[in-house]
């Protein structure tokens, strides 16, 4: 506890707690800027598809990162409030740890997305992709898959997980806090 005595040296603490809250100004939580798959396609784009669906490539909205913040936003200012004053209004110190609570959570979210079950075509071009590390996935090859399920081909064995199919998604989530 701080005890003060006199004005001036409220003055001259209140001074030093605006010069430790100044060092840091914002937190982004998500797919940052320069995120991309292997093949070059930037991460946050694939993340949008998943969260809000494409409708007519047949793609569902599957929303991981709405949920997360409707579920753990309200806990958000009160956390930061207590790890201000545990970190002696430290701002980057703050922020960077709740970053990385908040990049916990949206990970935990997609880890937690169920929601809508992967399509039988979908479930097919992962047990291609299985068979064939290599394959590109064009239309053909969902041409293909789409013949192998009208056919019955089994595609038992392969994950039925949505959006961790490669784990690069998961992986990416990230943040940063800036000044």
């Amino acid at each position: 506890m701080v005890t003060l005595k006199g004005g001036d040296g409220l003055e001259k603490a209140l001074a030093e707690i605006a010069k430790k809250i100044s060092k840091a100004s914002e937190v982004d939580v998500g797919f940052l800027e320069g995120s991309a798959y292997p093949d070059g396609t930037n991460t946050a784009s694939i993340a949008a598809i998943q969260e809000f669906g494409a409708p007519r490539a047949g793609i569902p909205p599957r929303p991981f990162f709405r949920t997360m913040i409707e579920a753990k936003s309200p806990e958000w200012p009160e956390a930061v409030g207590n790890l201000l004053v545990a970190n002696g209004y430290d701002a980057a110190k703050t922020l960077g740890q709740t970053g990385a609570a908040i990049q916990g959570q949206l990970q935990q979210s997609i880890i937690d997305t169920f929601d809508p079950p992967l399509s039988p075509i979908t479930l097919m071009l992962r047990k291609m992709r299985a068979e064939d590390p290599d394959l590109v996935v064009t239309g053909k090859t969902v041409g293909e898959a789409a013949r192998r399920v009208a056919a019955g081909e089994s595609t038992n064995g392969v994950s039925t997980k949505p959006l961790v199919d490669s784990g690069h998604l998961l992986a990416s989530v990230s943040y940063e806090v800036k000044s």
